[in-house]
């Protein structure tokens, strides 16, 4: 599976956010439900527009995302 396939970037909705093709649900949205418990069946219940497919797509984009994050730290002069 390929998360390209189920979330779109566009500047012209949602102001760029990675949101699930074809609806206006936010990726982050989508993870913070699942971050706070809820099943993916209340998930799919609360928006029909939604497909199994497209919770782990958020999931697989959320995973590459972190693969690529750094963390730097700064020293402080004293």
């Amino acid at each position: 599976m390929e998360w390209q396939d189920y979330i779109t970037i566009d500047p012209e909705i949602l102001v760029g956010k990675p949101v699930i093709k074809g609806t206006r649900l936010a990726v982050d949205f989508i993870i913070e439900l699942l971050a706070q418990g809820w099943p993916e069946a209340e998930i799919l219940r609360n928006y029909p527009g939604l497909k199994p497919e497209d919770i782990r797509a958020s999931l697989l984009y959320a995973s590459e995302m972190m693969r690529y994050e750094k963390v730097y730290t700064l020293s402080i002069a004293k």
